[in-house]
């Protein structure tokens, strides 16, 4: 039987459990064939320990007719790489959900998937729950909120990092909004918040909270779904992003599952 073609792009920490999991043989039905990043330096590690081609561009990627390419990179490189991995009539797996907060990229990207006969896959990250979040919206008109808390020093290199946030005693508010203004603001920590907004009632009205707590480690995501005839809750605290590579493992094995969850 044939081995599904996997690519991988992006070879920091989220890319390296995909291929640790695949040594590790929780991905038996999987072959890597390449992977490529920023980094040559990173590019060739992940490559040397998946035994694959470590790839200087995507078009090298692409050439090796990979079946699914995992985008563990960014929402700036998921945005640069989506319709070219799909016109190759590879599938994509998308762990950047945040650049889909561009309603003119979102569409565009839909349309190129019909077009192709290819799927974009989004990895659950760090809050899961996908399921019951369409379920509801479904059911009936909703309102949809997610709430983050997380320590002072991760909110370093954002808008509203202040110096005196590391000296608080007490939880504060950094920020109110939708998710569509939470990713333009966080480029690279809002993914969650726009994955609860496209399983639910959108960026442009799905209310986000982040919440900066004095000694916190990890993020801590706090969605609510209420609606008419269902109130949903669903919480994940997370340690560290780990939860996001090892989201896109689950998707991949359920890719291939003859029982699919």
């Amino acid at each position: 039987m044939r081995k599904v073609k996997l690519g991988i792009v992006g070879c920091g920490f989220l890319g390296t459990i995909v291929v640790d999991a695949w040594r590790n043989g929780l991905l038996e039905d999987y072959e890597i064939v390449g992977c490529t990043s920023r980094s040559r330096e990173s590019a060739e590690l992940l490559a040397e320990n998946a035994g694959c081609m470590a790839c200087t561009k995507l078009e090298e990627l692409l050439a090796l007719a990979p079946d699914y390419v995992v985008e563990a990179a960014s929402p700036a490189v998921m945005k640069d790489i989506t319709e070219k991995v799909l016109r190759n009539g590879s599938n994509l797996i998308v762990l950047s959900i945040g650049a889909f907060a561009d309603a003119d990229f979102y569409e565009k990207t839909k349309q190129v998937a019909r077009e192709t006969g290819t799927r974009v896959h989004l990895a659950s990250g760090a809050i899961g729950g996908f399921d019951v979040l369409r379920t509801a919206a479904l059911m009936s008109s909703i309102q949809s909120s997610i709430t983050t808390e997380r320590g002072p020093a991760s909110l370093k290199g954002t808008p509203f990092f202040t110096e005196s946030l590391m000296n608080d005693s007490e939880k504060s508010q950094v920020f109110f909004g939708s998710a569509k203004e939470a990713i333009a603001l966080f480029p690279t920590r809002a993914n969650v918040a726009v994955a609860t907004a496209l399983a639910t009632t959108g960026p442009e009205k799905t209310t986000v909270t982040i919440q900066s707590v004095p000694g916190f480690k990890g993020d801590d995501h706090r969605i609510e779904v209420i609606g008419d005839e269902i109130r949903v809750v669903v919480d994940i605290y997370s340690k560290t992003s780990a939860i996001a590579g090892w989201s896109v493992v689950a998707l991949l094995r359920n890719l291939v599952s003859p029982i699919v969850f």
